[in-house]
């Protein structure tokens, strides 16, 4: 019995020993810190390519020189084509300059209150090189633009019956201002809206039949236009730790 004692006694002492080596232990476990969140930070910054593609209305105004007031029209239609550009970002300011050339076929007439013919005006094509400032919230960008325009029209004129009667090819320059919101819906990709005005002011335009002279009118012209663009930017987003 006493014998049993003394071997119950000495398992208690082992244990008390041990347990505060096993505390000592546990205790001593390095703190694992849990890995820090990353958020991915769009970057407007890059040179970039892109098409784009839309619809416009062209209000034209006629006065044939020394008699008065033709009428005007609207030249209405759609119109494609591509862009190229670079931007550059600081904080969440993003500025870029870009050249932009399109096909269009925006095409109206009207009749002359003064002869009875049908005025007509096309513009075919037209290019844009411009600045831009924008505000980026994160992939998302709201920017405004301007600078200068250049457009293809041909003006023609056409008897009550169809007959030519005579037309004139130009390129005439002005200005263009605009705004536009764009998407960065991956890395590498963005879409977006424009709204663009072009104004070109008043100009004489000679009208011939032959190389022979008919008319001279002063017509007043301006372009407004909304267009779906996508554009790929080289380059990619950078990462930021918080």
């Amino acid at each position: 019995m006493k014998k049993s004692l003394l071997l119950v006694t000495a398992s208690l002492v082992a244990i008390s020993a041990a347990a505060p080596a096993m505390a000592a232990d546990l205790a001593a476990r390095p703190y694992t810190k849990a890995p820090a969140m990353v958020a991915t930070i769009y970057d407007w910054s890059g040179f970039y390519i892109g098409i784009n593609g839309g619809g416009g209305s062209s209000h034209a105004t006629w006065d044939l020189t020394g008699l008065g007031r033709e009428g005007s029209h609207d030249a209405t239609g759609g119109t494609v084509g591509g862009q190229i550009g670079y931007r550059w970002q600081s904080g969440q300011w993003v500025f870029g300059v870009e050249g932009q050339g399109n096909w269009a076929d925006f095409s109206g007439s009207n009749t002359s209150a003064l002869t009875g013919n049908s005025n007509r005006t096309k513009i075919d094509s037209f290019g844009l090189i411009t600045g831009q400032v924008g505000y980026a919230w994160n992939n998302v960008l709201v920017y405004v633009k301007g600078g200068a325009a250049v457009l293809g029209t041909k003006y023609d004129i056409h008897t009550p019956g169809g007959a030519f009667v005579a037309s004139s090819d130009d390129t005439r320059w002005g200005g263009t201002v605009g705004v536009g919101l764009e998407y960065g819906f991956a890395p590498n990709w963005s879409v977006g809206v424009e709204y663009n005005h072009i104004f070109v002011g008043g100009h004489d335009q000679n009208l011939t039949n032959g190389g022979v002279f008919v008319q001279t009118d002063h017509v007043k012209q301006d372009v407004d236009m909304g267009l779906v663009r996508l554009n790929y930017k080289f380059g990619g987003p950078i990462i930021a730790k918080y």
